[in-house]
């Protein structure tokens, strides 16, 4: 599913009005009537709340009004609260704001902060509010009459809030909170997402979200070719590796690791069963030799290679033996617990242009490229994953991390460019960006996954959907999708108590057969 900011948001509006032909006050009302449906389904007993609609002088007020009326016609006890004089309301929104006054529905006005004591009985009776303040042009920080309202419903622990198309205070196209914002308990947007919906900390306040189609016409988003896109765990079913009658080990992939250190064993392992789960045939972890006994007992059906070593992890004279190993192998995954020293950069730096395979690029490996010159990326004989977290993605950039969690879609589809690498930005909620611009937002995951090793974990699912012949984005953007999806029916299952990496791998089979359904 495409989604969109507030400017592509306008410009499909627009279209479809001056293009198409469909009158503004038409989408108005698909909008409002749909999100007063959903209402409608949704609490049932709609009847016996006490409703209040809080509505702005824009047209997100319009679409308020809409609801109101709907609300009405359908006997709910409803309440429009405007946040301005009637008078200053104008086009489709006081339209629909005389239609709904002509029905004998009420509507209280609030011009200034001293007008709340007004509406102080009616807030402490209603039981449901529907927020239709403040849409997704919001541009500027929320303050006076409008932060007082919000800060006002925020603090009634009673009210239910269903916020209409996106929860007031919240930048459409960034997520941020512009001074305040209502939190919602479920948001009705229009058309198509946006990334405020989907993107942290609007992520947090817009609760569960529903769709309503308002009459744009696909061809006019088709037409937009829109670089942001929603992905969900049934964009996978095609794309999975399904394994021919006749297939054996040899024919499923097989994908080397380079990975492991003394004391960071755990991470190699990690990746290593993560990508035996996932199909890969064949899995071969090269590792410091001080550390190939310890990672050679922890699993039976992967193999380990011993590299020569020193006593800070692998030495120089290693990159021949990677090189060599890299011969009858389908992908090359980079990092996970390798260590983080000069050799390990200079050997990374060396790979990255002598070998010709895929690579998935983490964790130690992530850090070596900071310690040289990134732009070597650009110089790879094959489609590369980077698999950064903030602080990793900050080394790589030379930006802050707080400056990379203000703007994950910029950062992500930054790099991507400059580096004409595949990068999958963790975290809530996962980014995943092309070269080309195109971006996903990943919408599964939870907080159980903050804990070590759920990156080695996603570097194996990653590389093993590789070495089966899946293209690199495609297994970037679906292991991201099932990793996150296992978590979300674990937590499902047994609550939100904190999720082992090992918890994980144990589930692939169960999170791809979901995905094949």
């Amino acid at each position: 599913m495409h989604i969109v900011n507030a400017d592509q948001m306008r410009e499909l509006d627009r279209a479809t009005i001056e293009t198409i032909g469909i009158p503004g006050i038409v989408l108005m009302e698909n909008a409002g009537r749909g999100t007063a449906e959903y209402i409608l389904q949704t609490f049932p007993d709609s009847a016996r709340h006490k409703i209040i609609v809080l509505c702005g002088r824009g047209n997100n007020g319009g679409d308020g009004f809409v609801i109101a009326r709907c609300l009405h016609a359908a006997g709910a006890h409803v309440c429009a609260v405007l946040a301005s004089d009637c008078d200053k309301v104008e086009g489709d929104a006081r339209i629909n704001l005389d239609a709904f006054a002509a029905i004998g529905g009420k509507i209280i006005e609030i011009s200034h902060e001293k007008d709340l004591k007004k509406i102080c009985s009616e807030l402490a009776h209603a039981t449901l509010f529907v927020d239709a303040l403040l849409g997704t042009g919001l541009a500027s920080k929320v303050t006076g009459l409008y932060r007082h309202i919000i800060e006002t419903v925020n603090a009634l622990e009673h009210a239910t809030i269903v916020a209409v198309d996106i929860p007031s205070g919240i930048n459409a196209s960034t997520g941020h909170i512009l001074g305040c914002a209502l939190r919602a308990h479920s948001t009705c947007t229009f058309g198509l997402p946006k990334y405020g919906h989907m993107l942290y900390p609007g992520a947090g306040y817009t609760g569960k979200l529903t769709l309503i189609d308002i009459g744009i016409p696909a061809n006019l988003i088709t037409k937009a070719q829109l670089p942001g896109r929603v992905q969900i765990l049934s964009d996978f079913a095609s794309a999975l590796p399904r394994r021919a009658e006749d297939a054996h080990k040899g024919s499923c992939g097989h994908a080397l690791l380079l990975a492991g250190s003394i004391g960071k064993t755990g991470a190699a392992v990690l990746s290593a069963r993560a990508a035996m789960r996932t199909g890969s045939g064949l899995v071969t972890v090269a590792t410091p030799a001080k550390a190939q006994s310890q990672i050679a007992t922890q699993q039976l059906e992967f193999m380990s290679v011993p590299l020569v070593d020193s006593e800070n992890g692998i030495s120089p004279g290693a990159l021949q033996e990677i090189i060599d190993l890299c011969n009858d192998k389908n992908i090359l995954a980079m990092g996970p617990g390798l260590g983080d020293t000069d050799t390990v950069a200079a050997i990374i730096n060396e790979l990255i242009t002598k070998v010709h395979l895929p690579m998935v690029i983490d964790a130690d490996a992530l850090n070596a490229l900071a310690r040289r010159d990134t732009a070597v990326l650009t110089q790879a004989n094959g489609p590369v994953v980077l698999t950064p977290h903030p602080g990793e993605m900050a080394r790589l950039t030379g930006l802050s991390s707080e400056k990379i969690k203000s703007d994950r879609i910029g950062a992500a589809c930054d790099l991507a460019k400059k580096l004409t690498s595949i990068i999958v930005l963790k975290g809530a909620h996962s980014v995943i960006a092309a070269p080309d611009g195109r971006h996903w937002i990943n919408t599964s995951g939870n907080p159980a996954m903050a804990g070590a090793g759920m990156g080695d974990v996603l570097t194996g699912m990653i590389a093993a959907l590789i070495a089966q012949k899946v293209p690199a984005l495609t297994a970037a953007r679906m292991a991201v999708c099932i990793h996150g999806h296992i978590a979300d029916t674990m937590v499902q299952e047994r609550g939100p108590a904190p999720i082992l990496a090992s918890e994980i791998i144990e589930r692939i089979p169960e999170g791809l057969n979901k995905c094949r359904t």
